[in-house]
């Protein structure tokens, strides 16, 4: 049974554009509007969300009815939600140092890079058993475990790749692996 994975990373927030680690938060203003400008996206067998409030937002300016799927919310950064990366590297270096190196670490007292990429592998997995095309909207490092995963690449290429606020990505799998997509 094949199936069509539409990956699209939720639009530009302040925590994103002040590298913040995310709370909660609304599209910056013209984020919906980038996202209502953006072209049409194919017809879709089913169509999810992040329950975040930016991932939820993106949808609508995309004109997308979309469940909420819990699987795709982002990655709990714990007591580090909300502060810059800076911040963290000022306060706690060594912490900051391990979370990025020792994918199963939980320094900040939230989900390890491990357990991201293992939810969003099990979401993955159980949409390739239902066959059709798939749109999800979700978070920047969920796409990344979602790629690792298909790559079937070790966890330190988790940092690897830069996902864009509004970035599309196709996935596709026949049942028993999934692929990267490219298209023009």
């Amino acid at each position: 049974m094949n199936t069509r994975l539409t990956w699209i990373c939720h639009g530009a927030t302040a925590a994103s554009r002040k590298a913040l680690f995310p709370l909660d938060e609304p599209l910056e203003g013209k984020a919906a509007e980038e996202a209502g400008r953006m072209a049409a996206l194919p017809r879709a067998d089913r169509i999810v969300t992040s329950p975040a409030l930016r991932a939820r937002q993106t949808a609508e300016a995309l004109r997308l009815r979309a469940a909420i799927e819990p699987s795709l919310r982002d990655c709990d950064h714990g007591r580090w939600a909300g502060k810059s990366i800076a911040a963290i590297e000022a306060e706690e270096p060594e912490n900051l140092i391990v979370w990025m190196t020792e994918p199963e670490a939980t320094a900040h007292g939230g989900e390890s890079l491990a357990e991201l990429r293992k939810r969003v592998a099990g979401w993955m997995d159980s949409q390739s058993g239902l066959g059709g095309h798939v749109i999800a909207v979700s978070h920047a490092a969920v796409i990344r475990a979602a790629v690792a995963h298909v790559l079937q690449a070790p966890p330190s290429s988790f940092w690897l790749s830069d996902v864009e606020p509004l970035a599309i990505l196709r996935m596709t799998s026949n049942g028993s692996r999934w692929s990267l997509r490219f298209q023009h």
